[in-house]
């Protein structure tokens, strides 16, 4: 990935971006999906390591709350931003990523993790900046994935 030289543009766009990707972790790790809004544009596609094709942020959410709300403890750790903003109007991103699920119930004993990176192309809307289109890369899975769980029928 081609990164700019370190201008105050270059730093600012950064901090925006990091800010955004941080209200995603947020989302997943408090289950607070209504964030995902100001993540992702009402359009976006992605693509998340195992196959998970998404289409429209009310896709996203579906496809992560399916896999989360019936999972313990997460934490999605974010770090190693790259940032390629050689078209001003379209940067582009990578970010490493570890995510930590902790099995619920009688699954409370089992983790995953999932080890991989995010590839986003971003789009700047007038609420702010928001991840168009989202590839996700497994590097490593770790642990038992029957820990990912639709939330429990009552």
């Amino acid at each position: 990935m081609r990164t700019a030289a370190s201008t105050l543009e270059q730093l600012l766009l950064e901090h925006a971006l990091a800010q955004t990707l941080t209200r995603y972790a947020t989302a997943c790790d408090t289950r607070n999906w209504d964030l995902l809004q100001q993540v992702f544009t009402p359009d976006c596609t992605t693509i998340y390591g195992g196959g998970y094709t998404c289409e429209g942020v009310a896709g996203v959410r579906h496809m992560i709350s399916t896999h989360l709300d019936g999972c313990g403890p997460t934490q999605h750790l974010l770090g190693n931003l790259e940032v390629d903003a050689s078209n001003p109007a379209r940067p582009r991103s990578k970010m490493q990523v570890r995510a930590v699920h902790q099995g619920l119930g009688e699954r409370a004993h089992l983790r995953y993790d999932a080890i991989g990176f995010y590839e986003d192309e971003w789009l700047q809307l007038p609420q702010g900046w928001r991840i168009q289109k989202r590839s996700m890369t497994m590097l490593l899975e770790i642990g038992d994935r029957s820990v990912l769980q639709p939330a429990p029928k009552s």
